[in-house]
């Protein structure tokens, strides 16, 4: 049954949404809605161990960009429609400001206060994975010797004026994907290597594109040798079965985002969402999270450890906030696309 409803998705898009499926027995009782930016391949196991919890529950999953489903969850909680029972998002620097704009139910438990305070914003947000930012390379066509360790090994590479990266360097497009303009903006403020980068990646032709699927997958085929920036969970899923991804942690600094977890306010099945929140926080639920790849002390090439004292873990707080301010928005992507046009 699940497969028949994503097969109707793809076939009928509806105003963004990417994907849809149904989860639990034909005879649940209770059906509540969850829109995610992540994967249905991805979380499906996930909602299929935590419904093994909960019987007569079945799950309507929506799978939708970033961007778009912010300003879906933005509209429902402005003009009183029904909205999702739980929002889960790769955005969290939108999630933080639907919780600013009032749309968030407030939830409070033992699990949610053992979660680190940079993991939960006002009982209403709640931090839920671990996936680090890695760069991904193909195998077959970029030497151990040229495998960037950090950004000044990538700096290095695409230097030369006749560099061989030139034009096959990817990562993600900042006005279309929420999460790639999440990263850009979180490197401007960490990285003294910005500028510096952004120069390089539109100096020599990288390519912005829309998500992780086709970055990956490009690399893969080899019409990228590189692509910076994309989700780890993705990137170590994809290398599992295709030996011709490989990963590379930065060892100068790591981004490591926790997609956040919403209940929004005037949901159908507030208890349901609960449980769906306190089943992701518990051992059982972390484990699921784990096999899934989405909770991810990520290996480089199976051999070298992540640099624990290079994790930045993007913090669910106010200052996110700032990323989302229009005029400050605004100038950022259109210093991008001065700097860095794409193809």
């Amino acid at each position: 049954m699940r497969w028949v409803l994503l097969w109707l998705s793809l076939a009928l898009p509806a105003q963004g949404q990417e994907a849809v499926a149904r989860f639990g027995p034909a005879t649940a009782t209770t059906e509540i809605l969850v829109r995610s930016t992540t994967d249905i391949t991805v979380f499906g196991p996930v909602m299929d161990a935590f419904l093994a919890t909960v019987p007569g529950l079945a799950v309507r999953y929506e799978q939708w960009g970033s961007n778009n489903l912010y300003d879906l969850s933005l509209a429902d909680c402005g003009n009183g429609q029904t909205p999702a029972d739980a929002v889960i998002s790769s955005g969290v620097q939108q999630m933080v400001a639907l919780v600013n704009a009032s749309c968030a139910a407030p939830y409070r438990s033992a699990g949610t206060q053992a979660l680190s305070p940079a993991l939960r914003w006002r009982d209403e947000l709640w931090g839920i994975t671990r996936e680090p930012a890695v760069m991904v390379y193909n195998r077959a066509q970029v030497p151990p010797a040229e495998v960037p360790r950090t950004r000044f090994d990538l700096l290095d590479l695409l230097r030369p004026e006749n560099s061989r990266y030139g034009g096959r360097v990817a990562t993600y497009d900042i006005e279309t994907s929420g999460l790639g303009y999440l990263f850009a903006f979180m490197d401007s403020r960490e990285a003294t290597t910005f500028g510096a980068l952004l120069e390089s990646l539109g100096r020599s032709g990288a390519v912005a594109t829309c998500c992780s699927a086709e970055i990956i997958g490009g690399v893969a085929e080899g019409r990228y040798l590189l692509a910076y920036n994309v989700l780890g969970s993705y990137a170590l899923a994809i290398a599992q079965d295709d030996d011709r991804i490989g990963i590379a942690v930065p060892q100068d600094y790591t981004l490591v985002l926790s997609r956040a977890l919403m209940i929004p306010r005037g949901a159908q099945h507030p208890a349901a969402a609960q449980a769906l929140l306190e089943y992701v926080l518990s051992p059982g639920g972390q484990a699921a999270l784990t096999r899934a790849l989405l909770i991810a002390p990520l290996l480089d090439g199976g051999e070298e450890a992540m640099n624990e004292t290079a994790l930045r873990p993007i913090g669910l707080t106010p200052s996110l906030l700032v990323a989302m301010d229009r005029q400050k928005r605004e100038g950022f992507i259109r210093r991008w696309r001065e700097t860095f046009p794409g193809p």
